[in-house]
Order: C-alpha cells, then sequence, then structure tokens
C-alpha cells in the first residue's frame, strides 16, 4: 500500500444497522473535527445486513446531531477487509466472521444490541460508541505526536498508526 494511502477503520456488525452504523458516524465526525480527512478512511457493514438502519438509532443520532436517515446497510466487499488497518467488530460477528482471516488486527467491542431496545438503551449504546471512538482517536493521535512535527498531522497519524500501533502493522 503507498505511503499517503489513509488508514483504513472498517466497523463490522451482523446488521450494518445498528452499531456498526454509529462508529462509522462518530469516526467520520471525529475524522473532520480533527483535520484528519485525509489520513483516515472509514467504511462500516454487515455480514447479514438489514434493509434500513433501525428507526430508534436514527431517533438517538438526530439528538446529537448526526442524520442515518440516509444510511442503507451493506455487506463488507472481502477484498477490501484486506487492506484495512484496523477492524473493529461490534460484538455481534464472533460466530458469522472472523476478522484474523483477513490478516489485520482487530477489536471485539461488546455492546448491547440497540435493536428492539427502548430508547434509554439505544442513547446509552451510542454514548458507549461516541466514547470509544474519541477514545481510538486519541490513541492514533497520541502516537502521531510522538513523531517529527516536520510533516502534517495527517501524515503524522498515517505514519503512527502504520508504524507504532499494535493494529496498524500489517502481515
Amino acid at each position: 500500500m503507498p505511503a499517503d494511502d489513509p488508514i483504513r477503520l472498517d466497523f463490522i456488525c451482523r446488521k450494518n444497522a445498528g452499531r456498526s452504523q454509529m462508529a462509522a458516524a462518530f469516526a467520520e465526525r471525529e475524522r473532520d473535527e480533527r483535520g484528519l480527512d485525509d489520513a483516515v478512511e472509514i467504511h462500516s457493514a454487515g455480514t447479514e445486513p438489514a434493509d434500513r438502519v433501525h428507526r430508534p438509532v436514527v431517533d438517538a443520532m438526530a439528538e446529537v446531531g448526526i442524520d442515518l436517515s440516509g444510511e442503507t446497510p451493506t455487506y463488507p466487499v472481502l477484498d477490501h477487509l484486506r487492506e484495512s488497518h484496523f477492524l473493529i467488530s461490534m460484538g455481534c460477528t464472533v460466530n458469522e466472521f472472523n476478522p484474523a482471516q483477513y490478516g489485520v488486527e482487530s477489536r471485539e467491542w461488546e455492546l448491547t444490541n440497540p435493536e428492539g431496545r427502548e430508547m434509554d438503551v439505544v442513547r446509552s449504546v451510542r454514548d458507549e460508541i461516541e466514547a470509544r471512538v474519541h477514545a481510538l482517536f486519541d490513541e492514533i493521535e497520541q502516537v502521531a505526536d510522538e513523531r517529527p512535527a516536520e510533516t502534517s498531522l495527517s501524515e503524522r497519524v498515517t505514519a503512527a498508526v502504520r508504524d507504532a500501533l499494535p493494529f496498524g502493522k500489517r502481515p
């Protein structure tokens, strides 16, 4: 992969109608707020995609200023997963999806499934995902800040993830 390619984050869930959609949306917001547009590419997908994002998830995300009403759940593009620098499973894919088969590092975020839950549970899941995404970007930036400042933050993040973070190392 060329050095100037962005870091690829993939959020994978079973239906891609709740947790992975929220995680990708928060990651996009973090990326944009931190000025990492050129450094981080974000995707979400599901092993058995639903027809649409769950309505309570759309409503909960609208409460924090994120519109998921136009998003459509999708299958992962398996060849693209091999290009991922970091695969995050939402606690629902262990039996039907094995990130190790793609030769990339991964993390499993054990999260309650918001499908069919009361809004207070959906909000709680949303808030936990937001905190985890924020911490992930803090981790990326912390490592990037340890690199020489002659390059842009975007270039330092890309280099840091590739070279220093466990999930950035390619086999």
